[in-house]
């Protein structure tokens, strides 16, 4: 069996999990998140402590189990503590600015780019050049950033873009004569 999938998960006070036929529904303080799932994984919730094994003997039984526990902690993590992402912009002039559910964005383009932020998913900017996504479905926190990223992601000679906080962009030697 899988080595993930054979550790319990022990729910935090404030969290409940409710286990469905088809799906998985987790609530905490922040919020609640649902899981469908498939007919490979066993899930059972003995007071407080989530476990998974494989319905049957197969492979794939077996790499599900593992994923359905990885998926469902992200879930219990996210509905009582939350995922952030921090990106950091590196440029003269590149600006940010959260504005309710939108992110207004000055990357040297001739234009503003705004994003739309989707439900369950906030930003806040503590300064210009600093951008913070939060949520609680750790999958899309890190969609959301990577779509942020991608408006102007950090080029390879003088290091200017959006970039991840903890990303280490490794600089080109420019061309000599």
């Amino acid at each position: 069996m899988s080595r993930v999938g054979k550790m319990p998960i022990a729910l935090p006070k404030g969290a409940e999990a409710t286990i469905a036929a088809e799906q998985i529904v987790v609530k905490g303080p922040l919020g609640q998140l649902t899981l469908a799932l498939t007919g490979q994984v066993v899930v059972k919730n003995d007071s407080g402590t989530l476990s998974f094994a494989p319905a049957d003997d197969s492979r794939e039984a077996n790499a599900m189990t593992g994923t359905v526990r990885a998926l469902v902690n992200n879930m219990v993590n996210g509905v009582t503590k939350g995922f952030e992402k921090k990106l950091s912009l590196v440029g003269v002039g590149y600006r940010a600015q959260a504005q309710g559910e939108k992110l207004n964005l000055s990357l040297g383009f001739s234009h503003p780019i705004v994003h739309q932020m989707p439900p369950g998913v906030k930003c806040e900017t503590p300064s210009q050049t600093e951008i913070l996504i939060k949520g609680v479905d750790r999958q899309q926190v890190g969609q959301v950033a990577a779509e942020v990223r991608a408006y102007r992601s950090p080029e390879p000679y003088k290091g200017k873009g959006v970039r991840y906080a903890d990303e280490v962009v490794t600089l080109k030697e420019t061309k000599k004569k």
